[in-house]
């Protein structure tokens, strides 16, 4: 998790990932930069996590990162449609 903390119950962004993930450091390094609150959740070491994103994105499983913006679902780490959907949910200002 980062700096901030948050509960599941306010979260507006869950990163679901691996701790080998590359992309998924990544990730989390773009949003701290961003300052964007998230929560992460390991779904290898969690198995209630990786139930909860089979149940989101219906059982089709593609790989890490999966983030989840206010519902919205972002499979990998795609920079662009990451911008936009923060934008489109107001999680940050219309210049990042």
């Amino acid at each position: 998790m980062n700096d901030t903390k948050q509960t599941d119950d306010d979260a507006k962004v869950i990163i679901y990932s691996t701790t080998w993930c590359a992309f998924c450091k990544t990730e989390e390094q773009y949003l701290n930069r961003l300052g964007v609150k998230y929560i992460k959740k390991d779904i290898e070491e969690d198995k209630d996590a990786y139930e909860e994103l089979m149940k989101k994105n219906g059982g089709d499983f593609q790989g890490v990162p999966v983030t989840d913006i206010a519902g919205s679902l972002v499979l990998g780490f795609d920079r662009r449609k990451i911008d936009e959907v923060l934008k489109e949910k107001q999680l940050v200002s219309a210049s990042v």
